[in-house]
Order: C-alpha cells, then structure tokens, then sequence
C-alpha cells in the first residue's frame, strides 16, 4: 500500500502592517496620511490669512480646503438641496458649500463677559447670528466666508480664544469640569494640568499629525461631569490614602461605529505630571497608532489589543521612564451631573447652569448673555459637555434676578426634564455626513414630551444623531436614536435607529438595540411616549431608565404594547 505524501502546512500568510511608525511603518498608506506627510497641517494657517482670505473661495486647493483646513478648526458645510439620500452617493465636492462651520475651542477655561461678548459679535457679524454649544465644550459657527477668517482669529486671540486644532488628526478640543475650582465637593480643580497641555502640546508639530483624532478630558469633580468613559485620554480626580488628592488615568474611550469604552489604568497622579503623561499617552497613539485605515486609527483599537497592562508598561517604560503608582479607581457615580440649576461655591457665591434646547444658541444670544453677567458682576461661564452653560461666581443676593433674566433670553436654569436632558449634533442641516435633521427635531420633540410628561420625575436623557458617528454620544443616552432612512408606506423616510439603556458613570453600558426595529422621525414623538409610559408603569421604586431596560420585555421597548399609566 502506497502512503499518500502529507503536504506541509501552509505558512501562515505575514500580517499586515498596521502602519505603526514605532514599528517603522512610515510609508504613505492612504490618502490622508499622504496628505499630512506633504505639508504640516498647522502651516496651512498663513495661506487662509496670505492667500485664500485675499482670494476667495476658488483659490482654495482642494488638498487644504477637505484636508489641512480641518486643523483650522474648519469643515466646508453641507450644500443646500441635499437630502439625506445623498449624504454617502455622490462625491464629496459636490456637497461642499462655498461656507465654512468653524469650531472654536473653550478647553475648560472660565470665560469672561468680554469673552462671551466676542463669541456672540461674531456670530452677528459673520455667521448669520448662528452660534451652537457642542457637546465638546465648543461654540460652533456656520456660514463662515473665507474672507472673513483672519478678522474672526483677531477677536478670538483678544478674547484668548482659538479654533487651532479644533478639528483635524490633533489633539480636540479638551473638556474640563464646568465647576472646576468652585465646587463645594470637588476632589480636585484639574484647570491648571489643562492650562498646561494647551500651552506645550495645541500648534506643537510634534502632535499635529496623529493617526486621528484625539479627545481628552480632565476633571476633579466626584460626578465626573465630562464624560470621561468616552474618550481617548481622561484624568479622572482621585484619593491615594497617603498621597492625596490626584488622578487616574482612563485610556482608550470612543463611540461612532466601534463603540468602546475607557479602560481604568488605577493609578495615582498628581496635578503637576499630569501634562507629561498626556504626552506620553499622545506619543504613544502617535507612534503605535494604527495609520493604515482610518476605520482603525483611533487609540481605542490599540488599547483593546494590547490591553491596559501593556499600556501602562509601554506608558512607563518607553516615555515617562518611571513606574505610576498604583491606586484603585475612584467609584463611578450614578448617571451624570450637568449641573443646572443653582448651587453653592465653596467661595460662599453661587453658580447657575443654565439649558438651551439641544444646545442651540445665537449670537444675539450670547451677547445678551454677556450683557447680563456684567450687570450682575458675574465672574465668567463655561461650556459643557452636555451642550449647557454654567455661570461662575454669582452674588447669593443676585440670583433670582439673574434666574429670571436668563428666562428673558431663552436660557432657564429650570428647565423641565426634557429640555435638559436631550442632546443632538448638528444634522443634515450643516453636516456633509449627516443623513436626517436633528436640531429642529430634537426641539420639536422636547416640546411635545414636555406637554406628554410635564411632571415626569425622573432623568431620562435623549441624545440625537444624525448619522452613525455619535458626535452626540447616541449610545450611552436612556435614549439614543440613530439617523437613517427608513422604509414607510413603499418611500424612504427621515427615521432613526433605536438604542434604549445607554449610561455612563456607575451604571456604563452601551444601549440597548432591538432586531430590525426602526422609528420614523415622523413617528418619534408616539413611540418614545410609548416606551416612556411602559417604564413608568412597570419600574420598581429607585429604578432607572437604563436599568429597566435591560430587564424590559422586548415588546415594550418596541413599543408594541402599551401599559396602563401608573398611578403613581
């Protein structure tokens, strides 16, 4: 009997590189990388003041008008007449208006009347009186000329503003505690550390070229009101029972299409090195930074394979060249704090936060509001990550006054439930990637749930999104609702997919998506009273949104079936 010959196994094929400068991959690898390597971003700033601002809109070279602008902290804005059809299926340069949105960064500073005044004259003069809060801290500008950009840097740097790296592969705009330094519970104010980070790292070449974007998030406050589960970097203030107060660090956090979130290295920091490791931390995404595809560039890929204790190695080993100490992570509180309504300073003064709806102001707006903090004497504001305004430093004597003042200008520090809790991008009103209206919507919709629900008694938050991106955190709200085009009576329609559950803090968790379930944005209003009468009829005493959710029939969070109200 003949044996048959075993063939040899198959060499297994080599792995692609991931275009891992460390590792030296540093070849162009795709056209964005590319485009970095022919010209630091950061030099395309003299063009706009030399060249384009001169010349206008058609001088611009496309390579910087879709690429290197980005670090300018502008995006050319969607060009009317598009619907959401539209969005991915025809080319990019077809949907770019002749206008800019333009991103100005905040970065947890206290902002001063005169501060607040300029932001708003700009959004006068130059924006069609638009100016919205982000849920980046940012003031966000459309209708923006070319021409008009080196007067709008102008007022920025006298009110010590800047829309440098706002957008772009750099480090975003930061998000620091609202109430840092103020607050009666606060474990410690991280304002100094991010002072620090602005000043050595935003407009340094060093940083300007990371494989994509790279969020970060300080903040000393216990309520850890900055997100901090969802982004790429955060110091979350901590205890050592010898040390004291200091920092944690969380790596690794980030939504869009591959939600992860942060991972907890439970170390301890004190404020003074908290710049260097966000160095460290920012060179390792720089040099260990999966380049080759952009869908696989963000530091929560690289975290995720190597995991935190490779992390932590490479982090003290290769840049800090010290050891961290260790310390467990501070416990996560329940839900968020966006701290409206008024409350105590430790100084004896008071803040007040304050709701506009999903985050839409105007430049009238702001310039009211500037007008109002100096007849009051009131200190400065901040922006915060859930589209809010805080203003610091308010006499105890004051604040009814300056309570029903803001009422005037359409800015409550006692907003019902829903308009403080709901949360949208910008939609397919300005946004080239956006699919569905969200600003409008998220209005129309907080109006009705105020009328379905007004004396609703708990938070349940809704975050609304135009596309798959997340810019609105669409995952980690009670309600979350994803931007698409539906089918309805034979026709595509504006719509949304549904996550249900979402949270950050003690309860983290991505929300919750039903099988083949869609909503209408049409029928928005209906289903959410739906869902929100099941919870309220079935919940136990002390039960969340988010936690009956994930014991919920499947049948109620459809809204298939309705509950009697409870009586309660």
């Amino acid at each position: 009997m003949t044996e048959t010959p075993t063939r040899p196994a198959p060499k297994p094929r080599p792995k692609r590189g991931e275009g891992q400068w460390a590792l030296g991959y540093r070849e162009p690898l795709n056209k964005n990388e590319q485009s970095k390597k022919d010209d630091n971003p950061l030099n395309v700033r003299g063009r706009i003041i030399n060249i384009y601002s001169k010349r206008g809109f058609d001088s611009i070279d496309p390579a910087d008008l879709r690429g290197r602008f980005r670090w300018m902290g502008l995006y050319t804005q969607r060009a009317p007449g598009f619907d959401g059809g539209k969005t991915a299926s025809v080319p990019e340069e077809e949907l770019d208006d002749r206008y800019f949105m333009l991103r100005v960064r905040s970065d947890g500073k206290l902002l001063s009347p005169a501060a607040v005044r300029a932001l708003g004259t700009i959004g006068q003069d130059f924006a069609r009186n638009t100016a919205d809060v982000t849920d980046r801290a940012n003031i966000q500008y459309h209708w923006i000329r070319v021409e008009d950009v080196p007067t709008i840097w102008d007022r920025l740097d006298e009110a010590g503003l800047s829309s440098l790296e706002a957008c772009g592969d750099s480090p975003r705009p930061f998000l620091g505690s609202p109430v840092a330094g103020v607050a009666t519970d606060e474990i410690i104010d991280g304002s100094p550390a991010l002072d620090e980070i602005f000043h050595r790292y935003i407009g340094n070449p060093d940083f300007s070229n990371l494989p994509r974007k790279f969020k970060t998030a300080v903040t000393g406050h216990p309520s850890h009101d900055v997100s901090p589960e969802t982004n790429d970097v955060s110091f979350v203030g901590t205890v050592h029972p010898e040390h004291g107060p200091g920092f944690d660090l969380w790596v690794g956090g980030g939504l869009s299409t591959n939600p992860m979130l942060a991972q907890k290295l439970g170390v301890w920091i004190p404020l003074a090195d908290v710049p260097d490791v966000w160095e460290g931390v920012a060179s390792i995404f720089r040099d260990y930074g999966y380049r080759r595809l952009r869908s696989r560039a963000r530091l929560k890929f690289l975290v995720a394979d190597w995991g935190v204790e490779k992390f932590r190695e490479v982090l003290e080993t290769e840049y800090l060249e010290r050891e961290l100490v260790s310390n467990p992570s501070p416990v996560s509180p329940v839900g968020h704090r966006d701290h409206i309504g008024v409350h105590d300073q430790k100084d004896g003064k008071k803040y007040v936060g304050v709701a506009p709806t999903a985050g839409r102001v105007s430049g009238t707006m702001l310039v009211q509001l500037a007008d109002l903090m100096d007849a009051h004497g009131i200190a400065g504001a901040r922006l915060t990550p859930y589209q809010k305004i805080v203003l610091i430093g308010v006499e105890p004597a004051a604040v009814e006054a300056v309570v029903e003042a803001l009422d005037v200008i359409g800015l409550s520090a006692r907003p019902s439930g829903w308009r403080r809790n709901t949360m949208a991008c910008t939609g397919i009103e300005f946004c080239k990637l956006a699919i569905v209206d969200t600003k409008e919507r998220a209005r129309r919709l907080v109006d009705s749930l105020e009328e379905r629900f007004p004396d609703l008694d708990t938070p349940i938050t809704v975050n609304v999104n135009g596309c798959p991106n997340a810019c609105a955190r669409t995952q980690v709200g009670d309600i979350g609702l994803k931007g698409q085009l539906v089918m309805h009576d034979g026709e595509q329609v504006e719509g949304f997919q549904v996550h249900l559950g979402g949270a950050t803090g003690l309860e983290a968790n991505f929300g919750r998506k039903l099988r083949a379930h869609k909503v209408t944005s049409a029928g928005l209003d209906d289903y959410i009273t739906v869902v929100v009468t099941n919870f309220l009829a079935e919940r136990t005493e002390g039960e969340t949104f988010s936690a009956w959710v994930h014991r919920a029939d499947e049948e109620l969070l459809r809204g298939e079936r309705q509950l009697a109200a409870s009586a309660s």
